[in-house]
């Protein structure tokens, strides 16, 4: 065992300077896209942070996935988030296994060029359709009575630019229609989708989108419409991407 691990450790090596060479040299050539998507998640958490200062809290909405899921409370609000943090967190080292495996589908920094090309173009609808209407939050921290369902007028612009991190990104109200954690899953699965290769793991990752969107309706987060809505845009977003940047992502 010893001089197998001897062995293979140079390979290993070997394997991951040069997946990094280029990579290097595919962010040296997509740096501003890049760039662009990072700064644009950025402009994302900036207009959810400024539409909680239109939030006006008031009775919950008739929902029909309320009445037909029972609510989990706030002490288990934690079970939708465990499982978008499983899902975004095996995402992201799905993204970096060419630097360590041998079987090759993807570059590192072009399946994150085209994931943020879906992740601006889903979220710049959202910002339009939650500022265009503000719905009374469902969530706890929302409702009428809570300290943190409003927010008073921002004292200065740093206020406003610094989102009030990290309050502000947990607590945040007023951002419902439609669903930012299920823009992430959606487009993580379906990435996953097209360009993985494991039967099993693309099941499971369906899987996980139904139930965590189940978990978000039950933990009264969204209104039912907000991942409804979340669904069919998200799936149509990519289809139109894809159809109009049908690039490759391995070279």
């Amino acid at each position: 065992m010893p001089v197998y691990v001897d062995r293979e450790a140079p390979k290993l090596w070997r394997r991951i300077y040069s997946e990094a060479t280029l990579e290097a040299s595919l962010l040296a050539e997509k740096w501003k896209l890049v760039l662009a998507g990072l700064v644009f998640q950025y402009i994302h958490g900036l207009a959810a942070h400024g539409v909680h200062y239109l939030h006006r809290p008031g009775p919950t909405l008739q929902d029909a996935g309320f009445f037909i899921l029972p609510a989990l409370g706030q002490d288990k609000a934690f079970f939708s988030e465990t499982v978008f943090v499983t899902i975004f967190g095996s995402f992201i080292l799905w993204t970096f296994h060419p630097f360590v495996s041998h079987s090759k589908k993807i570059c590192t920094v072009l399946i994150w060029c085209r994931v943020f090309v879906y992740l601006a173009a889903s979220q710049s609808l959202r910002i339009i359709t939650f500022f265009a209407t503000q719905l009374p939050g469902p969530n706890y921290h929302c409702r009428e009575g809570s300290k943190l369902a409003k927010i008073p007028p921002p004292k200065n612009v740093l206020e406003v630019l610094l989102i009030n991190f990290p309050d502000g990104v947990i607590y945040g109200c007023g951002d419902l229609i439609f669903s930012s954690h299920t823009i992430f899953t959606l487009v993580f699965v379906r990435t996953y989708q097209r360009y993985g290769t494991r039967r099993w793991i693309k099941h499971l990752a369906w899987l996980m989108a139904v139930i965590q969107s189940i978990l978000i309706i039950a933990s009264r987060k969204h209104y039912t419409v907000d991942i409804v809505v979340a669904w069919y845009t998200v799936n149509l977003v990519m289809f139109y991407v894809d159809s109009k940047l049908p690039g490759k992502l391995a070279q």
